[in-house]
C-alpha cells in the first residue's frame, strides 16, 4: 500500500520529531549526573553471578566479569524515566494550547508506555535480587519471571486481538497471513522473545544501548512512513533517552541498564514491530537480539541432550570475549552487523509497504 503525504504535514512532523528526540536526549544527560550520585549513594551496584539459571557454576563468567562488580546498575530507570518525564511534559504543553497533540495518544502510544512501565517494574525487581544478593543466581528465579513476562505478554495479545482487531500480520513478497485466535500466541512469542533477546544482549559496556537506538531509530523511521506519527515521536524519545545513556554506559561503562532497561525495552520494542505489522522485518533489525537468544537456546539444548557446551559461554559476545576479543571490539563488531542487518530491515519494511 503506497501512502501519500502532504510535504507541509511531513515537515511539521518531521519537525515534532526532532523536538522530541533532541528533548529526550538533553533531559536524559541533564539528569545523568544527579541520577548517578543517587545510584552511589544508596549503593544501586551490580553484583556478578556465580551461579547460572541453570543451577551450574558460572565460573568462566565470574572469571572475566568479576572485576565489574560494584559497578552502578538500574541505569534503565534514566531511559523509561526520562520518557515519561518526556510524554507527561507534551502533555501539559498541549493542554496550554503549545501544540496540537501530545505523545500520550490511546491510538498509538498507550500500549508501547503501559509496557514499558509494566515490564521495568518486572526488571526492577529482578534487578533488585541482584543488588541483595537474593536468590542462587543472585536475581529472580527464571520460571516466576518467565512466568510474570508470560502474564503480561498475553494481556497484551488479548487486547490485540479482541480490542484493536489484530488478526493477521504482513508477510513481505506474499502478503497477509490471516490466524485468528492464533495471532494472540504469535504476539506473545514476538514480545517474550524481544525482552529476553534484549536482556541476553546486554551483557557488556555499551552493547545493548548501542543496538537499541538502532532498532527504535528504524521503527521510528517504519512507523513515520506508515503514518503513525505520534509512535515515530516516541521512538525518537526512547532513542534520544537511550543514547544519553550509552555516553555513560560505552566501555569503561559508569552503570548498567540493568533489566529495568533491557526486559522494559525489549518488550515494548516488540509490541512496536507488532503494532507497525512488521514481525519479520523485526528479525533482521534485531538480528544481533536474534542470534545472541539462539546462543542461549542451543548452548541449553546441547547441554541438556548431548552433554557438552557449543559456546565456551553463552550468549555469543561472551564466547568472543572468553576467546580472547576486547570488549571494545566485540561491541564495534556486533554495532556494525546490527546497523546492516537494520538497514536490510528498514528495505524490507518499507517496500512491503509500496515505497
Amino acid at each position: 500500500m503506497i501512502i501519500e503525504f502532504d510535504f507541509a504535514i511531513i515537515l511539521k512532523h518531521l519537525m515534532i520529531i526532532f523536538l522530541s528526540f533532541t528533548a529526550s536526549f538533553t533531559l536524559a544527560v541533564i539528569l545523568t549526573k544527579p541520577f548517578l550520585a543517587l545510584l552511589k549513594k544508596y549503593k544501586i551496584r551490580k553484583q556478578i553471578r556465580e551461579v547460572a539459571s541453570s543451577g551450574e557454576k558460572a565460573s568462566r563468567y565470574y572469571e572475566i566479569h568479576k572485576n565489574k562488580a560494584g559497578t552502578p546498575t538500574m541505569g534503565g530507570i534514566l531511559i523509561w524515566g526520562t520518557v515519561f518525564l518526556i510524554v507527561i511534559g507534551s502533555r501539559i504543553v498541549s493542554a496550554m494550547g503549545f501544540i496540537d497533540r501530545s505523545l500520550l495518544n490511546r491510538k498509538e502510544t498507550w500500549l508501547p508506555l503501559a509496557t514499558l512501565l509494566s515490564v521495568a517494574v518486572l526488571g526492577a525487581i529482578d534487578d533488585y535480587f541482584n543488588i541483595r544478593g537474593l536468590g542462587k543466581s543472585k536475581g529472580l528465579n527464571i520460571k516466576p519471571k518467565f512466568l510474570w513476562l508470560t502474564f503480561f505478554a498475553l494481556l497484551g495479545g488479548l487486547w490485540f486481538y479482541y480490542k484493536l482487531g489484530y488478526d493477521q500480520f504482513h508477510l513481505p513478497g506474499v502478503g497477509n497471513i490471516f490466524l485468528g485466535l492464533w495471532y494472540i500466541p504469535l504476539f506473545m512469542l514476538v514480545i517474550i522473545s524481544t525482552a529476553n533477546a534484549v536482556n541476553f544482549t546486554d551483557g557488556l559496556d555499551g552493547l545493548a544501548g548501542g543496538l537499541l537506538v538502532i532498532a527504535f531509530g528504524s521503527f521510528g523511521i517504519i512507523a513515520f512512513a506508515q503514518g503513525l506519527f505520534i509512535l515515530a515521536a516516541l521512538c525518537a524519545v526512547i532513542t534520544g533517552a537511550n543514547l544519553a545513556f550509552l555516553w555513560q554506559n560505552i566501555p569503561p561503562a559508569q552503570f548498567y541498564m540493568g533489566d529495568t532497561g533491557s526486559l522494559s525495552l525489549g518488550a515494548t520494542l516488540g509490541v512496536i514491530a507488532m503494532m507497525t505489522d512488521s514481525f519479520i522485518p523485526l528479525i533482521l533489525i534485531g538480528f544481533i537480539f536474534v542470534i545472541e537468544a539462539l546462543s542461549v537456546i542451543i548452548q541449553l539444548t546441547s547441554k541438556k541432550f548431548f552433554k557438552r557446551k557449543v559456546f565456551k559461554i553463552a550468549p555469543l559476545h561472551h564466547h568472543f570475549e572468553y576467546i580472547g576479543w576486547p570488549e571494545t571490539k566485540v561491541v564495534m563488531r556486533f554495532w556494525i552487523v546490527g546497523g546492516i542487518c537494520a538497514m536490510f530491515g528498514l528495505i524490507l519494511a518499507l517496500l512491503s509497504m509500496g515505497l
